[in-house]
């Protein structure tokens, strides 16, 4: 079902009621939402829909997917699809254009604006916004490293372009009424890059209804996705450079001179083909699995399908794939970085590896696939650890976020 925008005549005839007289109103802005497949997009998504899904009106202001504007209620929420062009740096991405976004603005009638970020749409948001005297919630998924291989920026400027982001990103979100960042860790690293502001740390949160340990044998979750039943390392995200999944395929060998082991990686990216190459030429092509995109509705049966779960990206800033592997039950390990000691305690619920330190991967994923007792214990510490970011308590705080500046 297509609703197009109303014209002016129609706003002006049918004036928005008042916010008490209606459920709170959300405009939500952001440049990547699905069917994109990325965090922030996931998140995004996520958001919106538990929102309306608490009786929200929520309306997402996003590039549209196939170039052309639209406008279609999608699980409850308005999407508002901006006409866009497909990105050149990016295989897969799309940009809009929008000079002003004050017409979105002005047509919804928005209680609070929150952005997603501070690139083409989440500014035009904040300028419309600030023009029309709507309160601004901004929260930041961004880090440099997420973009400098799609830039196609060379290693040697890549700190001069980072500083010259992060300069970009302060003078957007300084306009903001109230920021925020998944974890505390990705707090500091915005202090670290000079935005003086508060900064609120508001989990991303992941649905413990349906990330949890299953009853059933991995077996059985394995032939799902025609693997082997052998102890098996899970690892679920992009297969990009920042996520440095040659590490993992480098530390097989090691780990199959002791234990029987595979290597799952569900999604897809710009390094599937080198990192094919890799496993083939140090001889693990048979022990690494690309399971190419799995759709979300059925990732509790790829965690299902795993022992322990690997996440060596060192550009994390929550990392919900780490979060529904806990989740579901599985001992992690991960690269000692950004915000993943946040979520790996060592020798409690897995361990984390100096990024690089191959052969430490090797010796933490086999000390956990050798051990039942061990990987029992560690994944139910996981579950405990994960408990407390349900997505609901994160829809809750930003529900009163909004109140306090809706008020």
């Amino acid at each position: 079902m297509v609703l197009p925008l109303p014209t002016e005549a129609a706003r002006l005839d049918a004036a928005p009621a008042p916010a008490a007289e209606r459920p709170r109103r959300v405009m939500i802005a952001t440049d990547t939402y699905p069917p994109d497949v990325n965090g922030a997009a996931y998140f995004t998504h996520r958001l919106a829909t538990g929102l309306a899904a608490r009786g929200n009106d929520v309306h997402v202001v996003c590039a549209s997917d196939d170039g052309k504007a639209r406008t279609e209620r999608v699980e409850g929420v308005l999407v508002h699809r901006l006409r866009s062009a497909r990105l050149m740096v990016h295989p897969t991405m799309r940009v809009s254009v929008p000079t002003r976004l004050d017409v979105y603005v002005s047509a919804i009638a928005p209680d609070v604006v929150h952005t997603q970020g501070h690139f083409v749409v989440g500014r035009a948001a904040v300028a419309a916004a600030r023009r029309a005297g709507v309160p601004v919630v901004a929260t930041n998924h961004f880090m440099p490293d997420n973009l400098f291989q799609f830039a196609h920026i060379p290693a040697r400027l890549r700190a001069k372009a980072g500083d010259l982001a992060w300069r970009d990103f302060r003078r957007i979100f300084s306009r903001a009424d109230h920021v925020t960042t998944p974890t505390r860790i990705a707090a500091g690293l915005l202090a670290e890059k000079g935005f003086a502001r508060e900064v609120e740390a508001v989990s991303c949160g992941i649905d413990l209804s349906r990330f949890h340990p299953f009853a059933e044998p991995k077996a059985w979750a394995r032939k799902l996705f025609d693997l082997p039943d052998r102890p098996t390392v899970l690892f679920v995200g992009r297969l990009d450079e920042e996520k440095r999944l040659d590490e993992p395929i480098r530390a097989l060998p090691h780990v199959l001179n002791t234990t029987d082991a595979q290597l799952a990686l569900v999604g897809s990216g710009s390094k599937r083909e080198e990192l094919e190459r890799l496993a083939h030429r140090i001889g693990v092509g048979d022990r690494v699995r690309f399971l190419g995109f799995v759709p979300d509705e059925a990732l509790p049966q790829a965690y299902a399908a795993a022992d322990l779960f690997c996440m060596p990206g060192v550009a994390e800033l929550q990392s919900i794939a780490t979060l529904e592997a806990m989740a579901s039950g599985l001992p992690v390990v991960a690269a000692d970085a950004m915000a993943l000691p946040h979520l790996v305690h060592p020798g409690e619920n897995g361990h984390l590896y100096r990024p690089g330190d191959v052969l430490s991967l090797a010796r933490h994923l086999t000390e956990i696939l050798t051990s039942d007792d061990g990987r029992a214990r560690m994944g139910a510490a996981s579950r405990e650890i994960a408990l407390t970011h349900d997505h609901q308590a994160s829809l809750a705080r930003f529900e009163a976020i909004y109140a306090e500046l809706a008020r």
